[in-house]
């Protein structure tokens, strides 16, 4: 099968940051992720980004509703579960246990993806498509995929390496030879699972032809029930979340109406990502409005959680619909794609009350 699945080599594309999709010369806005059968963060943000604080989620999808509350942004950020200069060494750099966290990545962003129990799983027959969506047009090295053994249940087992066992690889395929969708490509990686049946978990390690960046996917998937079509990833945040902020107060509020403050999580060969948490002061505001002012504003592939502009060599980024209401000492945070090279702005917040 291996034979009939390999691409040739073509030129590799120019990438990207966080939130999957652009054209190849340019930096992308994303990563990427599997959309079928759907990775535990992306099934919990296609099911309930809209209204992730919907409080039937406790009791519909109990893994879903913990890993919203743990950390919200593992699943808004659904492309960035990835971890950089692993050198093919995958087992040395994720213990066993922390295989569906990519190793606790991204200063453990993704660890609720680790928790033992009965999250979502997609119906498979023993033969079956990997669908992964890459938006930033990496391509990649190599796609493994990995099917646990008989007799392992994600139920009740976090996966270990032993348990896991390799059943399709894609070689080199640059983003070219993927089928090309406007805000991204993607490609499917067959699957044949003979003589599987009931739950088991579908492992898919995807080395990105970009840099020396690895990503892991945890899908869960139930053998022998009617096949479900694999899902088309959104290209935009949800637009009718709930108002409130999905957030923890810290203890201390900010001076002045609202602070913010800004990082770079991410950086590559011509772009980069940057995140901002924005924090209210002593009294509720009704939005926000945060300037990040450079010596020259780059340009912005893609933002979340936000909507930003240039406005001569300062950014500014206003809130969404969903997260500009926030409670005294309230936090929320946004983030976006740049080019060229990161470098740090000034950063100042202003609030309407």
């Amino acid at each position: 099968m291996k034979s009939r699945i390999l691409f040739s080599a073509l030129a590799g594309l120019l990438l990207a940051g966080l939130t999957v999709l652009f054209a190849p010369a340019s930096p992308a806005n994303a990563h990427g992720n599997v959309t079928g059968p759907a990775s535990r963060n992306y099934g919990c943000f296609e099911r309930w980004g809209s209204k992730f604080q919907d409080p039937a989620m406790a009791t519909e999808d109990p893994m879903c509703w913990q890993a919203w509350q743990a950390n919200p942004n593992a699943m808004w950020n659904w492309n960035g579960l990835f971890r950089e200069n692993v050198a093919g060494n995958h087992q040395g750099a994720i213990p066993d246990g922390q295989l569906c966290s990519g190793g606790r990545t991204e200063s453990g962003r993704y660890n609720a993806m680790d928790t033992i129990g009965d999250w979502k799983a997609t119906n498979v027959g023993n033969s079956f498509n990997v669908k992964l969506f890459d938006g930033a047009r990496h391509g990649a090295d190599y796609i493994r995929v990995y099917v646990s053994k008989p007799g392992f249940n994600p139920v009740t087992q976090a996966p270990k390496w032993s348990d896991l066992e390799q059943v399709s690889q894609i070689g080199n395929t640059p983003a070219a030879q993927w089928t090309q969708r406007a805000d991204g490509v993607e490609i499917d990686v067959p699957v044949s699972a003979p003589g599987r049946s009931g739950r088991a978990l579908v492992y898919t390690i995807w080395q990105a032809s970009h840099s020396d960046q690895s990503y892991y996917f945890c899908s869960d998937v139930n053998f022998g029930g009617a096949t479900t079509p694999p899902t088309t990833p959104p290209t935009t945040p949800p637009t009718t979340p709930p108002t409130t902020p999905p957030t923890t107060p810290p203890t201390t509020p900010a001076a002045g109406a609202c602070s913010a403050t800004y990082s770079t999580s991410s950086q590559w060969s011509g772009g980069f990502q940057g995140e901002v948490k924005v924090t209210v002061g002593s009294s509720a505001i009704k939005s926000w409005t945060v300037t990040l002012a450079y010596d020259s504003a780059p340009s912005v592939q893609q933002s979340w959680n936000s909507t930003v502009s240039a406005s001569g060599n300062s950014l500014v980024a206003k809130n969404a619909a969903y997260n500009g209401a926030l409670p005294a000492a309230g936090t929320t945070s946004f983030g976006y794609i740049g080019s060229g090279t990161a470098t740090t702005p000034t950063v100042t917040c202003a609030a309407a009350v």
